[in-house]
């Protein structure tokens, strides 16, 4: 949350939509981050790419990059098949939140979280489910289309 002159006053003619922007006078920007000991202020991620699973916030870009880099290590490239990994989380009854990963390659579970303990990385951040798709969704921008994207993880979790 962000707040001074420099800050805009609202969205023209949209109350709605001031009032969930600007809390007492803050701007709600969506960003994730922290101030370093040098007081650097360093941007980690979008609230809206994070899932809480079992009361810890989880990085989806940061899961999806160990993904895409476990899968390299252990699955040859082919040229026919360009791999595309996105995290995406769900609902869950025991954690809160489960992350499944969209892909453009059929990918190896075991060897993905063979891969995360390798790096010790926390077991919540295992993706539980994953579902291999033709294309990830995108805007017509070039940028991943959040909300198709979580769309179509709702209902390959729904079909598991």
């Amino acid at each position: 949350m962000v707040k001074g002159p420099n800050v805009f006053s609202g969205y023209l003619n949209d109350p709605e939509k001031t009032a969930l922007a600007l809390i007492e006078g803050w701007y709600v920007s969506g960003d994730v981050g922290h101030v370093d000991a040098e007081g650097f202020l360093h941007i980690e991620g979008r609230l809206s790419r994070f899932s809480k699973i079992g009361g810890e916030m989880v990085p989806h870009g940061t899961v999806e990059q160990h993904v895409y880099e476990i899968a390299r290590e252990n699955q040859p490239e082919d040229p026919a098949q360009e791999l595309s990994v996105v995290v995406m989380g769900v609902s869950d009854v025991q954690k809160g939140e489960a992350l499944i990963v969209l892909s453009t390659v059929e990918l190896d579970r075991e060897k993905i979280r063979q891969g995360f303990t390798a790096r010790g990385l926390p077991n919540l951040w295992v993706p539980k489910n994953y579902a291999c798709i033709a294309q990830i969704p995108l805007l017509a921008s070039g940028k991943l289309d959040l909300k198709a994207c979580q769309t179509l993880a709702q209902e390959l979790n729904a079909q598991s």
